[in-house]
Formats: C-alpha cells, structure tokens, sequence
C-alpha cells in the first residue's frame, strides 16, 4: 500500500523505448508492462515507475534528480551494465561511506550505483 506522502513512482523521458527497456531487462533483470507504444512501466524494482516516448533525458550535470541503485559487488553491477549496452560515464570513485560508478542508459539518461562494501 502506498504511504502517504512518500515518494511512490517515477517516470522518465526515454528516446527508444525498446533499447531502454532491453537494457534494464539484460542489465537488472527488470519485468515490464507496456501501456500502447508510447509509455512502458516497471514495478517491484525499489521504487515503481515508467519511461514515456520524448526526445528528452536527464544528466546529472544539467541538473536532473540522479536515481542511485545499490549493489552488493560494484564491479560486478559495472559489468552487467557494460554488457547491457550502458556507457560508464564516471568509473568507480570512493566517496564518504562508500563507492560508486554513474553509467548512462541507451536512451541518454544518466544513473549511479553505490555500494558500501
């Protein structure tokens, strides 16, 4: 059940909405749900959401809201995401309370996963 006022969803612009969904199916195992051509939706993945069909993105750089994984092997998540077709677009840095890579998804968005380990 959702809580109140707590974030609960997540959309994002996605160029190609096929090679985005392929990447995070291959990269993260994610499960999706399409609503027509022009929106796709995932549940289940730490905070439900959806990409929609624009010729948008989000970069941290350019000050959009940066949505960090967490993994148990970094260099492990790294791998998986450079095989699913992600670029890196920072590698591995150390920072207060941990370490972590930002990688950008065949659509242009840009993501961070963070471990502790």
């Amino acid at each position: 059940m959702p809580a109140h006022e707590k974030l609960n969803y997540v959309e994002f612009a996605a160029k190609d909405l096929k090679a985005t969904v392929s990447f995070f199916e291959k990269a993260f195992k994610w499960r999706f749900e399409w609503y027509g051509e022009d929106y796709v939706a995932f549940l289940n993945e730490g905070l439900d959401g959806g990409f929609y069909q624009a010729d948008l993105c989000t970069r941290e750089d350019a000050g959009g809201a940066l949505l960090i994984f967490y993994s148990n092997d970094l260099v492990e998540s790294q791998k998986k995401v450079e095989s699913a077709g992600g670029v890196i677009h920072k590698q591995i840095f150390s920072f207060p309370g941990g370490r972590r890579f930002h990688f950008i998804e065949p659509s242009g968005n840009e993501y961070a996963v963070w471990s502790d380990k």
